[in-house]
């Protein structure tokens, strides 16, 4: 018995393995991330959404923790503005931006099981987060995405994490920590920053830098806020491991929220 846990990124992926807890990462890539999620289901008693997240409510903050379960919202389509390069934008997508789930229905116990992870982090955020295809790249696209949908933040792997889970009747719960915050655009360099396994593409980095080094101060504030949701993440999942999170049985929850 253990969690799958669904995250995109290597570093996501180190911080988050522990006993009792299986990790896939995506990098991205969202028909390898759920044909993976597939192989490791067998076993498992709930399925989590967990790593980094972009801000669309403007209140949070880089660090914060938020909870929740996914937004089944569509995505409202490009807005002026965009930094996303016009190959990356959602209409280009294979499966389009933000995406509409029918059928990923939440679950009594699901319910129960955000209520639990809630009551063990008192200081997150809980509320609704989407899941996209690509990558939510400046600060009007967020918006426009907030105004939507009323999700408090966006990944690029609940979406695929939500519909594993639906597919085999299991509890799914959504925990993230903001590494972007609304108000702030991705650089170019952010862009290209992750390899389609979830290691960092530091080439294709240094190759964009080199190309526009006036993004350097932007990457810089995004390398800061990213390490701050990193540390945050870490401590999340430390104080859920000191309540037994990888030895969680669900049919309990209803019962103890000790």
């Amino acid at each position: 018995m253990s969690l799958l846990v669904a995250c995109g990124l290597h570093r996501e992926a180190a911080i988050i393995a522990r006993p009792g807890v299986v990790v896939v990462a995506g990098g991205g890539d969202a028909a390898r991330l759920e044909r993976e999620l597939e192989a490791a289901v067998a076993g498992a008693t709930a399925v989590v959404s967990c790593g980094v997240a972009g801000a669309l409510d403007p209140a949070l903050r880089a660090g914060d923790v938020v909870v929740g379960t996914l937004n089944h919202s569509r995505h409202p389509g490009p807005v002026p503005g965009s930094t996303v390069p016009q190959n990356l934008r959602p209409e280009h997508a294979r499966h389009g931006g933000p995406r509409d789930e029918p059928g990923v229905t939440e679950t009594g116990t699901g319910r129960e099981f955000i209520g639990w992870l809630a009551h063990h982090l008192p200081e997150a955020h809980a509320g609704t987060i989407v899941g996209a295809d690509t990558i939510i790249a400046s600060a009007a696209e967020k918006s426009a995405l907030y105004a939507q949908t009323g999700a408090i933040a966006v990944d690029m792997e609940s979406h695929i994490a939500a519909r594993v889970a639906a597919r085999h009747g299991l509890p799914f719960a959504i925990l993230r920590t903001i590494s972007d915050t609304a108000d702030h655009a991705l650089p170019p360099a952010a862009l290209v920053g992750m390899n389609p396994d979830g290691s960092v593409a530091l080439g294709a980095i240094l190759k964009s830098l080199a190309k526009n080094p006036a993004q350097l101060s932007a990457l810089l504030r995004i390398g800061r806020d990213a390490g701050a949701a990193f540390r945050a993440l870490g401590r999340a999942l430390g104080a859920l491991e000191a309540v037994g999170i990888g030895r969680l049985d669900l049919r309990e929850l209803g019962l103890d929220m000790r």
